[in-house]
């Protein structure tokens, strides 16, 4: 059983990929593809996160007292620093996404795909 705790993130991270990956490619409405563009974001962070893990590591700050730490005792703070920098691009993404949903919706009423192309259609005939 502890074998499956040992994955069960990877797991997780398999289901929210799929999740988003479905909505990105079978929902016709704008504003579902943008939500699960963040769930697919959501999973890949989890994924890249879930390789930083290091059993029994600590903090990358040396204990006082201690002149030569050995870098094994430490987690590496790259992958964490990367991923908040992706969740902060993320974050504007959506927001930007979010304007340009406003934008269409103000300018065609519809946030439907197949709605939105054939309006596009009439409009540029």
């Amino acid at each position: 059983m502890s074998a499956f705790y040992e994955i069960a993130n990877y797991w997780g991270v398999a289901i929210l990929l799929l999740v988003g990956l479905h909505g990105m490619l079978a929902r016709p409405n704008l504003m579902r593809k943008l939500m699960a563009m963040n769930i697919f974001q959501v999973a890949v962070i989890l994924f890249y996160l879930s390789f930083a893990e290091k059993t029994g590591a600590s903090t990358p700050v040396a204990p006082h007292g201690l002149l030569h730490p050995l870098a094994a005792d430490f987690i590496n703070p790259l992958p964490h620093a990367l991923m908040l920098t992706a969740i902060v691009v993320g974050v504007g993404t959506t927001g930007v996404g979010l304007a340009l949903l406003v934008s269409i919706y103000r300018r065609y009423e519809t946030l439907e795909e197949p709605e939105l192309l054939e309006k596009m259609r009439r409009e540029n005939a």
